[in-house]
């Protein structure tokens, strides 16, 4: 494994089987996200922090070709990484008429720590940001306040009171703030006066009323025999994002699809080498999903443990030790309608179908897992599970 996608697909399965135990019924989280601001601690974090951090976001694996075996090897990783996310960033914040996406990072420091100028001259040059001095100290409310308002302005003010009351206090120090904003319409949009109040399936006893969005159309499609699933690709306008979906053929098969789900599996099956062409009778629910995420017990389940707390080594910020991350908040927000859809991290008209396309059906009236992606770089920019409207 060398690439950044790959490992942010990695530490995303992760963090699901983490997000799997609450037992919650909708998952919606962007990975990218979570990384990219772990990134710039890692800018800034020296010895075992920086080693907790790469092994836990899978960087430790990124050049792991590389011929480099110095002492300090875990530098230099760490190093093709930031370009990496110089290079990721560059792509996806690229300016298109076609959709809206945004990714916007910030770091709010305690103004008493004076940053290191090669860090800030860092920071700029790999996420394109900047650190931002508040009083922590004298003034917390009014600084929890401040940086809510950074994010919703970043979102469309679609993602609303990210920090919530008590999560600043005096002895706050760092807090990284990572927002992304994405709207697209679908490359073929649902026909409004298609969609019709159905059944959606959250298991076998129940269902709940939903509005069913319907299409008939090509699509990039494969059936998953060995898991009793299969996948959908839909794409969005100019086709550089789309939606993937993940459809248990049982109402009750979407536990033991997660069961057999792993990172490389994921990625063969959502393949293009996997999937052909097909007509398709989609289906598909409009839905809305908004999750909030305190990802500081989180991480240190799954081993990034020093940069909470006394251990912590972020000398490569401020050149001496002391400072701690307080605070990591994850909210993410998407909305899918007949148009497309927006997420901060969418009688049937009868086509006609080509005689070298088989038709399938693929009706999501029962729990599924969703992610989308940017295809150029193969970046999961947002991974969900839709369980119950």
């Amino acid at each position: 494994m060398n690439s950044l996608s790959e490992a942010n697909t990695k530490f995303m399965f992760d963090l699901f089987q983490q997000f799997r135990k609450s037992q919650k019924n909708n998952t919606f989280y962007s990975p990218i996200s979570i990384t990219t601001a772990l990134g710039m601690v890692l800018l800034g974090a020296k010895d075992n922090t920086a080693q907790q951090i790469n092994k836990v976001l899978h960087f430790d694996q990124v050049t792991e070709n590389t011929t480099e075996k110095a002492a300090t090897h875990h530098v230099d990783r760490s190093g093709n990484v930031h370009h990496q996310f110089q290079k990721l960033l560059t792509e996806l914040n690229k300016s298109t008429d076609v959709y809206e996406l945004k990714i916007a990072n910030k770091l709010f420091g305690e103004k008493t720590y004076q940053f290191l100028q090669e860090y800030l001259d860092a920071i700029k040059k790999f996420y394109q940001t900047s650190v931002e001095s508040v009083d922590f100290a004298e003034a917390p409310e009014e600084s929890r306040k401040k940086i809510n308002s950074w994010v919703e302005s970043q979102t469309n003010e679609k993602i609303k009171n990210l920090l919530p009351d008590g999560t600043i206090g005096s002895g706050t120090t760092l807090v990284l703030v990572n927002a992304i904003y994405f709207k697209g319409q679908w490359q073929n949009k649902f026909n409004k006066e298609n969609t019709k109040e159905e059944k959606f399936w959250p298991n076998k006893n129940t269902y709940k009323s939903v509005q069913m969005m319907r299409q008939n159309k090509s699509f990039n499609f494969a059936l998953l025999e060995d898991v009793q699933a299969k996948v959908l690709e839909i794409p969005y306008k100019g086709k550089d994002l789309s939606m993937i979906v993940l459809l248990p053929n049982e109402i009750n098969g979407l536990q033991k699809l997660e069961e057999k789900l792993t990172p490389e599996k994921l990625l063969e099956w959502t393949s293009w080498q996997n999937m052909r062409e097909a007509h398709v009778d989609l289906r598909l629910p409009r839905f809305k999903v908004e999750e909030s995420y305190d990802l500081k017990d989180t991480l240190r389940n799954m081993g990034m443990v020093d940069i909470f707390n006394g251990d912590a080594d972020l000398s490569g910020m401020t050149g001496s030790r002391g400072l701690i991350v307080s605070e990591v908040l994850h909210k993410a927000f998407v909305e899918v309608t007949e148009e497309g859809a927006e997420a901060a991290a969418a009688t049937a008209v009868t086509g006609f179908s080509s005689p070298l396309l088989t038709n399938e059906e693929f009706h999501c009236n029962h729990p599924f897992l969703f992610f989308i992606r940017q295809n150029k770089t193969n970046s999961i920019l947002f991974f969900g599970r839709f369980s119950s409207p």
